[in-house]
């Protein structure tokens, strides 16, 4: 099924001045994999003006467990990006790492796909906030991780590896959060984190470093946009700090954002001037 939405956007680019009144094309629920009785779903959303745009996956927060692929951010558009936003099992459903196993299907789905649903799927970006923060950064680095990749879908043979990663204030180590945390992040989290692992986080070491991206960091990792709000009091900014160090340990192309006066849900997040700096980044690494 698809319909039409109208997105404007008064934007600057390059030194360029990009003004469009871009109709957006999307095309809803599409079934990417099947796991048992439940399909799993995700929506592409594509700018006309571009004949192939290339592709940015979305996964969406929510603590793990809540949360959908509804009303996914579309700022990235007008730069000549599609968008595909995906839904994935629930940690009340089944704990990590099936949202990891679903969400590289997906991706091998979306790259299969490309030339029935029209954008290039050469490089791929994964972009996602809070916990789809985490999901996205830890895909990115577990490219060719085997223990993630499942085998969900119909094109295990097709790779699920990524180009690129935009990590909006997400969790990185779930081995040190805690200390880092605020209360109202503790109370928040614990029962989180025990429902994301199937356990209480004391009883799951390894399996906690598993699902912690700066553990997975790699000199093959992709290029990474960090943004983090300063006062952020739910995902405590030290965690994007310790991705961004980790990065930086092994020479990767890193770039972070700190947003001053920014919670965990603020405007500033979709403000026209944070999409041109992620499209400039992304432009730089040829992404």
């Amino acid at each position: 099924m698809k319909n039409l939405l109208l997105l404007t956007a008064l934007l600057a680019f390059g030194g360029n001045q990009l003004q469009a009144q871009n109709d957006i094309e999307s095309t809803k629920n599409i079934v990417y994999a099947q796991d048992g009785e439940k399909k799993l779903q995700l929506d592409i959303y594509k700018p006309k003006t571009f004949k192939e745009p290339k592709l940015i996956i979305w996964i969406h927060g929510g603590a793990w467990h809540s949360g959908n692929k509804e009303n996914p951010p579309l700022g990235l558009l007008p730069f000549g990006y599609a968008l595909a936003s995906i839904d994935f099992h629930a940690s009340t459903e089944k704990p990590f790492p099936a949202n990891v196993h679903d969400i590289k299907a997906a991706i091998r789905f979306l790259r299969a796909n490309a030339n029935k649903f029209g954008y290039k799927a050469d490089k791929i970006i994964v972009w996602g906030s809070s916990s789809g923060g985490h999901l996205a950064a830890l895909v990115a680095t577990t490219n060719n991780n085997a223990a993630l990749e499942g085998n969900l879908g119909d094109f295990t043979q097709t790779s699920s590896v990524v180009q690129g990663c935009i990590d909006f204030f997400g969790p990185t180590n779930f081995l040190t959060i805690l200390n880092q945390s605020t209360p109202h992040g503790l109370n928040v989290r614990l029962p989180a984190l025990a429902i994301l692992l199937g356990k209480p986080l004391d009883q799951a070491n390894e399996l906690a470093k598993l699902a912690s991206p700066v553990y997975q960091v790699d000199a093959n990792d992709p290029p990474l946009f960090i943004v983090h709000g300063e006062q952020d009091i739910q995902v405590p900014i030290n965690q994007s700090i310790e991705l961004l160090s980790a990065y930086k340990a092994k020479n990767l192309k890193v770039q972070i954002e700190f947003i001053p006066n920014a919670g965990h849900s603020d405007p500033a997040y979709s403000k026209p001037e944070l999409m041109e700096k992620i499209a400039q980044f992304l432009k730089e690494n040829n992404l």
